[in-house]
């Protein structure tokens, strides 16, 4: 199994908390989509041949994109590439671009999976964010989608937003469930240097809220979605039985991926690849022959903390006996007095050979994985 990630660098205006590579200066679009396709093309042997299960496009706002562009690129990937006939193709778009026209555009497409990046249903909270969409695009974006046959649909939401209290947070998740989504991402806003809010918070003009505050809309953002029936089987994932994202759950689970477009990175089990994060350059470089790109060759100790860093995040958790047959790592001898605190904590679990994360445990995943880390070749 395997899959495409493409990125699309291109958003109508900048989120005040968005630190990913985008542009809003759209004049290139045609011109991207030809090298798009062109990398697609010269990057076919990098997969060693693996059934394509996967097609993500993420960014940025694919939605942007003309539907027909998006066929052309997924034309491209049928052309050179084995891909699975009940493959997923996802598209991440924003409910401004969701017009009834856009819909039945995209339900004629291969698309068959759509990411709605709504992040709230308060109009105070999207206007704060800078977001393009109000509350009741939103609600229509969705809607539609679902009359129009889409059956597989995620929606992203954002607590810790500053004033929005543990009522208002409860309320946006009650909605997300009122409106029978499939899926649901949920993130705790995070202050970035290179943002709008980075500067402002710089300056201290802005403050992020309480690690407790935040904490509460995680564990409250927990208990309603198992509640009403979810899966929480990533620390920001949810969905009904059986309706993970295919994609996201390869990247968890180690599988090898390509990723197309500028600042996309890529993945061979062996080596990790990521493209130069300008449009200009990565234009010109594919439609020119002369691509810029990054490669770092991963030894056994980095893919080791990496699979600690994925896998712990996940209901799946960690194998001992993978770690230990895989990366020649004993860690529950080297690390037995952590990992028994961990436990008696309440903070983890192990059944047979594997270790998973509680919920209290999830709060802090991403350092109890680098406590873990193996910090010797």
């Amino acid at each position: 199994m395997a899959g495409i990630y493409f990125h699309i660098p291109f958003c109508r205006q900048a989120c005040h908390y968005c630190d990913f590579h985008f542009s809003t200066q759209t004049k290139s679009m045609d011109e991207m989509v030809k090298a798009l396709m062109r990398e697609t093309q010269a990057r076919a042997a990098y997969l060693e041949g693996e059934t394509i299960e996967t097609i993500y496009f993420g960014g940025g706002t694919p939605s942007l994109l003309p539907t027909d562009d998006i066929s052309r690129i997924l034309d491209t990937v049928v052309k050179y590439y084995p891909v699975s006939n009940d493959a997923e193709i996802t598209l991440e778009a924003n409910p401004d671009d969701l017009t009834y026209l856009k819909i039945l555009e995209l339900a004629r497409s291969p698309v068959n999976r759509l990411s709605i990046g709504i992040q709230s249903f308060r109009n105070q909270d999207l206007m704060w964010m800078n977001r393009a969409h109000n509350a009741s695009q939103a609600d229509f974006a969705v809607k539609c989608a679902q009359d129009r046959g889409f059956n597989n649909i995620t929606i992203d939401l954002i607590y810790s937003i500053p004033g929005m209290s543990d009522r208002d947070w409860l309320d946006n998740i009650r909605k997300a469930v009122d409106l029978s989504v499939q899926h649901i991402s949920a993130y705790s806003l995070t202050i970035e240097p290179k943002t709008v809010f980075g500067h402002q918070w710089a300056k201290q003009e802005l403050h992020a809220v309480d690690d407790s505050v935040s904490s509460g809309h995680f564990l409250t953002l927990v208990h309603e979605l198992t509640r009403s029936g979810f899966q929480h089987y990533e620390v920001s994932n949810f969905c009904l039985p059986g309706m993970e994202s295919k994609h996201n759950s390869a990247y968890w689970k180690g599988k090898k991926y390509v990723g197309v477009g500028p600042s996309a990175h890529s993945f061979n089990s062996d080596s990790r690849q990521w493209n130069v994060s300008n449009n200009a350059r990565y234009t010109q470089g594919w439609l020119s022959g002369t691509p810029h790109f990054d490669v770092e060759q991963l030894d056994q100790r980095t893919k080791c903390n990496e699979y600690l860093m994925t896998r712990l995040r996940t209901t799946w958790g960690v194998d001992l006996d993978y770690i230990h047959t895989t990366f020649g790592v004993d860690l529950w001898k080297i690390e037995s007095d952590y990992l028994q605190q961990l436990l008696q904590d309440g903070m983890m679990t192990k059944e047979n050979t594997t270790l998973k994360l509680t919920t209290k445990g999830l709060l802090q995943a991403d350092r109890i994985a680098s406590e873990l880390f193996i910090l010797e070749p």
